[in-house]
């Protein structure tokens, strides 16, 4: 039998730079996104993690190498529309304060002239998705909201008008505890029935290995390290080591249960 294809590649970096005020942010990245996986980024403050979520949305231009999105080149595509094909979810959210939770959902899809009652049928869509019910929040305002809810908004925001790709820069990074791990579990129930390309920065290593079907690790500009968490995990390079290392510190603080008889 012949083997299964590998699905096809989203997002492509070939031996991209970039620098900025004289200083080098990345170095010589090479890296593949393919559809439908959860790639998470992470590395020390300062890495070099969003500049590559920016070049991605051609918020940044690479000065040398290039970036490639859905088999185009960045600096080929208009930005526009380029970032039509993109949601986008970082900490602060960034919901617009003056309009309501469905006119901030829905701003995309009216963008694109979609027709009203699809706009509102897809809006109450993604609010339920991300465990809001439309009735009672869709007509409230963002101060209205707590943290949580108001970074369901702004996930729900960002997959309304069903992008393929979905960008992220830290995006619970500002939630209690409690709160990111209500989120963490929704977000994965979220990629399993949408089965976005994402493209996830955080500097939580936990977070990274329950969310992310590969990790990238990036260390002063460049990208040391890119696989599955199992391999991550078992990794020996010394700059993962030192991200993994508060991970296996606190595991090892933890009271151990007694053995049953």
């Amino acid at each position: 039998m012949p083997e299964p294809s590998a699905p096809p590649i989203e997002i492509q970096f070939h031996g991209v730079e970039l620098s900025r005020g004289g200083s080098k942010i990345l170095r010589g990245i090479d890296l593949a996104v393919q559809t439908g996986e959860t790639l998470v980024l992470v590395g020390r403050s300062g890495s070099g993690k969003s500049t590559v979520l920016k070049l991605v949305n051609r918020m940044l231009s690479p000065d040398r190498g290039r970036v490639v999105v859905r088999g185009k080149a960045t600096a080929d595509w208009d930005p526009i529309q380029l970032r039509r094909q993109i949601g986008y979810v970082v900490q602060e959210v960034g919901l617009f304060p003056h309009m309501t939770v469905q006119r901030n959902v829905d701003l995309v899809p009216r963008l694109l002239g979609w027709e009203p009652e699809r706009i509102a049928a897809r809006a109450a869509e993604v609010l339920a998705l991300v465990g809001l019910d439309p009735a009672a929040h869709a007509q409230r305002y963002p101060h209205q909201l707590s943290g949580g809810q108001r970074q369901r908004v702004g996930v729900a925001r960002a997959v309304a008008a069903d992008p393929p790709l979905l960008l992220m820069d830290e995006p619970f990074g500002a939630l209690d505890p409690v709160t990111r791990s209500e989120i963490h579990d929704e977000f994965r129930t979220i990629q399993r029935q949408l089965r976005k390309t994402i493209v996830l920065v955080t500097h939580d290593m936990a977070e990274a290995f329950l969310l992310a079907t590969r990790i990238g690790v990036i260390e002063q500009g460049r990208l040391i390290a890119v696989d599955t968490p199992r391999a991550i995990a078992a990794s020996t390079h010394p700059g993962v080591q030192a991200l993994l290392r508060p991970l296996f510190e606190i595991s090892a603080t933890m009271p151990q249960g007694k053995a049953e008889g």
